[in-house]
């Protein structure tokens, strides 16, 4: 992600936004040679310092009237970020420069050229000092200062896979740099709901959800740091999280935003309609190939009167959240949850039944692999479909149908 430093957005306190830069391909299509220059600067410098490479980035951007530093900076940031320096990662290049000081200091002062007043040449001297260590002055001075960050040394460069990558990139950070003064982020989303909540929670971002009317869903992002306006930690939580966000399907979010101004807040808008590119890929329709095929096999239509719905209800508990696989929804009225459990490693099956131990007050019916069902003696088994390798329709309609023979006769008595 970017520096505080390298961010470059406009305040509208008219409007009351915040308006991140942005790099459109009306305006900035010439910034497409711009980006190929710069990936040919890093992919053709291996062995180079990251001074060096800014420099030559620098050198051909700054002539462009519509670029400035700031934007540079930024290029210079996000090339880095997927770039492997060598870095002199035991103190080497300390112990180096001890060294050179120490023969330095008996021929001090140096001079360009020696006369009669000042007689060690500065030429000469390297000379010697190389010889004493039995190097040579070139590889000496590659490594004197191989500990500062501006001497480090272009080891492989990992990314961009085309110029079009390095702008979208550069958009979606810009982004990421306003949320750093962000208190709080509220997503609506339908779709990927449960990836976005996930990632939610891969950032650690304190979460409630409300479910809407229309069939989205309602997520609020703040946390404990968001009251304490001396910190701003949280914010590059929220930063850390968009890109997850941009990669998924239907949802707007608003931002509150912290400016300068005291007791200013600002909005920050954005949705899937902004056409933003993420680095990430899109998640996945499915968790699982059991799932898939399951519901591929089950299809749109009901089948005795019950509808297959994809996590379609959430259970929550503080902090907590299970969206179980399935729901199957009855046209009279009644649901039943289901989750799928498959052959996973057993840090996810003790993480899977701390879960179901928190929702025990919830129907849930487990699918359940045979062998993993050994690993999990302590399930419920009046709420357990075995299956061996994928869960077949029968066992879950005859499943279904009981459950409508004990609506009914609960009914009659």
């Amino acid at each position: 992600m970017l520096t505080r430093d390298q961010a470059i957005a406009v305040y509208d306190f008219q409007s009351g936004q915040v308006h991140p830069d942005r790099l459109t391909q009306r305006t900035h299509a010439h910034y497409l040679h711009y980006a190929e220059q710069m990936l040919q600067v890093y992919r053709k410098g291996s062995g180079k310092t990251r001074k060096e490479l800014h420099g030559a980035v620098n050198s051909f951007v700054a002539a462009e009237p519509d670029c400035p530093q700031r934007r540079i900076d930024a290029f210079c940031k996000l090339l880095d970020d997927v770039s492997v320096y060598d870095r002199d990662r035991r103190g080497r290049a300390v112990e180096l420069r001890r060294q050179v000081f120490r023969l330095a200091a008996r021929y001090h002062p140096l001079v360009q050229t020696a006369d009669r007043l000042f007689e060690h040449a500065e030429s000469q001297v390297k000379a010697r000092i190389a010889a004493e260590l039995g190097r040579t002055w070139d590889e000496i001075e590659r490594d004197l200062f191989a500990d500062i960050i501006e001497f480090h040394r272009l080891a492989r460069f990992e990314g961009y896979e085309n110029p079009a990558q390095l702008l979208a990139r550069y958009n979606v950070a810009q982004v990421q740099a306003a949320l750093y003064d962000a208190e709080k982020l509220v997503v609506w989303a339908r779709d990927d709901f449960k990836t976005i909540l996930r990632y939610a929670k891969l950032a650690r971002l304190m979460h409630t959800i409300t479910r809407l009317g229309d069939g989205q869903f309602r997520i609020e992002l703040d946390g404990p740091t968001s009251v304490m306006r001396q910190t701003r930690r949280y914010g590059a939580n929220m930063a850390r999280f968009l890109p997850a966000l941009i990669a998924c399907r239907q949802w707007r979010m608003h931002a509150t935003i912290h400016t300068r101004r005291r007791g200013w807040l600002l909005g920050l808008d954005l949705s899937s309609e902004d056409k933003l590119h993420s680095h990430l890929p899109p998640p996945e329709e499915f968790d699982s190939n059991v799932e898939q095929a399951f519901a591929e096999r089950w299809g749109e239509a009901p089948r005795d009167g019950w509808t297959l719905v994809r996590e379609d209800e959430i259970l929550y508990q503080t902090q907590r959240t299970f969206v179980p696989d399935f729901v199957f929804r009855h046209e009279d009225g009644r649901n039943v949850l289901m989750e799928i459990v498959g052959f996973w490693t057993p840090e996810y099956l003790q993480a899977k039944l701390e879960k179901l131990r928190m929702f025990a007050d919830q129907p849930i019916w487990l699918a359940v692999a045979e062998g993993v069902a050994a690993s999990m003696p302590d399930l419920p088994q009046q709420q357990v479909i075995p299956y061996k390798t994928c869960l077949l329709l029968k066992d879950v309609l005859d499943r279904l149908n009981r459950e409508d023979t004990r609506s009914k006769d609960g009914d009659s008595g």
